[in-house]
């Protein structure tokens, strides 16, 4: 739902499904709070590593990110073949090392950062 989950069939780019039109409806008649409550239940997918934890990408600008998507076709593409896991949103936020963000859909229309700060303010600015 968030974060551009492609759910088009292959070879139809641009192409938007009755499915993508009902979800951005459906979105943009959501209140913040409610994206916030959605997203925070949402399932992302990861490139598991061969020990419990993460692959912590190391950028120059964004600090350390773990590249997180919002359905696995899209995990797919920017991964290939490899071992995976998933997890919601509010509990990924919960096991990321201190100072690393997840970088959700990358390869996405709209990527976007997330840590559980961003999560706290957005819990305290809506009175949730």
């Amino acid at each position: 739902m968030f974060g551009g989950g492609d759910s088009r069939p292959p070879g139809q780019p641009g192409k938007q499904t009755l499915a993508d039109l009902i979800r951005q409806e459906t979105a943009a008649r959501m209140t913040e709070r409610e994206k916030w409550a959605a997203l925070r239940k949402a399932r992302v997918y990861f490139q598991r590593p061969e020990e419990p934890g993460f692959l912590v990408s190391e950028t120059a600008e964004g600090g350390p990110l773990v590249p997180v998507f919002t359905s696995l076709e899209g995990f797919a593409r920017f991964a290939g073949a490899c071992g995976w896991a998933s997890t919601t949103v509010e509990d990924l936020v919960g096991l990321l090392p201190e100072g690393v963000r997840a970088l959700v859909d990358p390869l996405g229309e709209r990527p976007f950062l997330l840590d559980a700060a961003t999560l706290r303010d957005t819990e305290g600015a809506d009175g949730g």
